[in-house]
């Protein structure tokens, strides 16, 4: 029997191994096992999405922890390389782009059984590029692409991409958005929320806002402003703010608190902030995964961004880059939904069975190896 271990590290993996972890479940032939990498670790951001998906306590935590990227990255590589050797695994599935993700992918690619034999590396969410390495989650993407054997794609951009980087097309499997299957699986419980009738709103009356990336929250100038467009807009249409706990005393520095028109909340589980997200006139967010939901949910979606690595979002008509610092975020808001209509049909593969088509893919890779398959979240 073959052991699966399905590691996550942050918050946007564990919506991608849910769906994996059901699918490997379901293999007769597959023991399938959680690490966690403890990336993030608290209750708002870790706890709370395992009870909503459903996945079982972790099997293994590695407990790294916060830190600086090279000192959490390295925690990360030297713990999960003690259990590599621990476990002996044939295969090793990286999610995403977190320092997790590619600590994990570094330690498989570097590691040698004692036979001369090393673990498989598969990478989904393979070819995402926005083009500019000052993001870490960049520099992630490129380096874990690099070491991988096996890459799984979730948009058609990503595969040109990985054939420019020299990747032979033998390694590419284009199979979808596992963050869909979660979306999907989860609908009928996400449908129960009604998560707006806790602010005393009604569906499309409001907007939903993210920000938790550095480059809008740690340059106090910068947020200033997106702070006095975000007072703009809720003059006119409330704002539901859940707040990244790095992010919130950066916004009482910049002047934000919490007012009847922007409700700062705390970070919200999965089923909320998907049932929010689905009512709300428009999404303004830093976030890759919240441009996924949103397009997939047909909400319009300000993205606070020069950039994006998924580029599918914008030409299916429901993202629009903005930048980082918008000359006129207020006024962008309010054109958007004036000249909104009803976005093109999901892309290509956005149907549910991404997390089928990686394990059909995997266990025919995995034919030869008796010994154990290892999949990593971010």
């Amino acid at each position: 029997m073959n052991c699966v271990f399905l590691v996550a590290g942050a918050r946007p993996n564990f919506m991608k191994i849910a769906p994996l972890y059901r699918h490997l479940s379901a293999v007769p032939d597959v023991d399938t096992q959680i690490v966690h990498t403890g990336q993030h670790y608290d209750e708002a951001m870790s706890e709370v999405f395992f009870r909503q998906l459903g996945l079982p306590h972790p099997h293994i935590s590695l407990s790294v922890g916060s830190a600086p990227h090279g000192a959490q990255t390295g925690r990360v590589l030297e713990r999960f390389e003690s259990a590599l050797l621990e476990h002996r695994p044939a295969a090793v599935v990286v999610v995403g782009d977190v320092n997790s993700t590619l600590a994990c992918a570094l330690a498989t690619a570097k590691l040698r059984y004692s036979d001369g034999s090393r673990p498989l590396l598969a990478h989904v969410e393979a070819g995402l590029r926005s083009g500019d390495r000052s993001m870490p989650e960049e520099v992630n993407r490129v380096l874990t692409d690099a070491i991988s054997d096996v890459l799984f794609t979730t948009e058609e951009s990503a595969a040109a991409n990985l054939l420019r980087e020299n990747v032979p097309a033998t390694r590419i499997h284009f199979v979808g958005n596992v963050m869909i299957d979660c979306l999907l699986n989860a609908w009928p419980h996400i449908e129960e929320r009604r998560a707006w009738e806790g602010f005393a709103l009604a569906p499309h009356t409001y907007g939903l806002v993210t920000l938790h990336r550095p480059s809008n929250v740690d340059d106090l100038d910068v947020l200033s402003r997106i702070v006095s467009a975000l007072a703009g807009i809720a003059r006119r249409l409330p704002l539901i703010f859940p707040v990244h706990p790095r992010t919130r005393e950066r916004l009482t520095a910049a002047g934000m608190s919490d007012s009847p028109g922007v409700r700062l909340v705390d970070p919200l589980g999965y089923l909320e902030f998907i049932s929010l997200a689905s009512a709300a006139r428009i999404v303004i967010t830093d976030s890759g995964g919240i441009q996924e939901e949103s397009t997939f949910l047909r909400v319009p979606c300000l993205t606070l961004r020069d950039n994006t690595e998924r580029p599918i979002t914008v030409s299916h008509g429901t993202n629009t880059l903005v930048g980082s610092r918008p000359v006129d975020l207020a006024g962008t808001t309010f054109e958007t939904l004036a000249r909104h209509q009803s976005a093109k049909p999901a892309p290509p593969l956005w149907d549910g069975q991404a997390s089928d088509r990686i394990v059909h893919v995997l266990r025919a890779a995995l034919v030869p190896r008796s010994d154990a398959l290892l999949v990593v979240g971010q």
